[in-house]
């Protein structure tokens, strides 16, 4: 009976350790993935500021293309029809 007690107990301790084992794979392996989701969050942050800067700098330039060009002046409309 002690024999079949001890197996038994080892045959627990064994499947709590693969338990375990696993978890911790499980655990390591969402480490990684959110690691990798990190980095590519940053790098997308980091794309859009670079967009976002050269966005303003085509605006500006759009407007000063506009501003130089009589095209695009603004014309006074009740001045002309006094």
């Amino acid at each position: 009976m002690g024999s079949l007690n001890l197996a038994l107990r080892d045959m627990e301790n064994q499947a709590e350790l693969e338990e375990k084992t696993r978890l911790i794979n499980q655990v390591l392996e969402l480490q990684h993935t959110l690691e990798d989701l990190s980095s590519r969050v940053d790098a997308v942050k980091e794309e859009n500021l670079k967009l976002k800067s050269e966005n303003q700098v085509l605006g500006q330039y759009i407007e000063n293309l506009m501003s130089a060009s009589s095209v695009f002046q603004t014309t006074d409309t009740k001045t002309k029809r006094k």
